[in-house]
């Protein structure tokens, strides 16, 4: 099996240290580095645990027959662009179990017409955690509410749609949520 380990870690912008201080229960920064090259078998007990420290899912951490990775050609940032000082790839993005989808049918807030949004089902428990994000929310009737959530109040949730001028909607007890976790946009 070829996991992608080092290069979920790297692209989030993480050290062998940060992600073994993330892991649940923590491990040495010796140990992560041993299961990304490949000199420690990798369990799906550690796979699962990693992908948890990471903030992405199992899948997104195996190299899959037939999967292609993109190759990044070059970085961009405020000094301009370069090319990278080492072999670095996007892999193909991965749907997961309770993952739902949003097209965006017209451009509005940070989104462009033809956006998708992936975005990751949660349960009321863990509301909180989706604070300051993005998030598709069920209303009565097959209706949704998607915009940012403000705040928490007991089972009420405070949520900004997108648009200028937009006011705060208040929703009691939705019986689930889904956070927006990955954009895709073509150009």
């Amino acid at each position: 099996m070829i996991t992608r380990i080092r290069d979920v870690r790297k692209a989030k912008g993480l050290t062998l240290e940060q992600v073994g201080a993330l892991c649940d229960p923590p491990t040495t920064a010796q140990t992560i580095g041993r299961l990304e090259t490949g000199t420690r078998t990798v369990s799906i007990k550690w796979l699962n645990r990693i992908a948890q420290a990471l903030d992405v899912t199992t899948a997104e951490l195996v190299a899959l027959p037939g999967q292609a990775d993109v190759p990044i050609a070059a970085l961009l940032g405020p000094d301009g662009v370069r090319a990278p000082t080492r072999q670095l790839a996007f892999p193909a993005p991965v749907g997961s179990e309770g993952m739902v989808g949003v097209h965006v049918s017209a451009s509005i807030g940070d989104y462009r017409s033809g956006d998708a949004i992936w975005c990751r089902r949660v349960a009321p428990p863990e509301f909180s955690a989706a604070l300051n994000r993005d998030l598709l929310v069920p209303r009565p009737a097959g209706r949704f509410l998607f915009g940012r959530l403000i705040g928490r109040e007991g089972d009420r949730l405070q949520i900004l749609p997108l648009g200028p001028g937009t006011r705060q909607l208040v929703l009691t007890d939705p019986p689930w949520a889904a956070v927006a976790v990955q954009l895709v946009r073509r150009l």
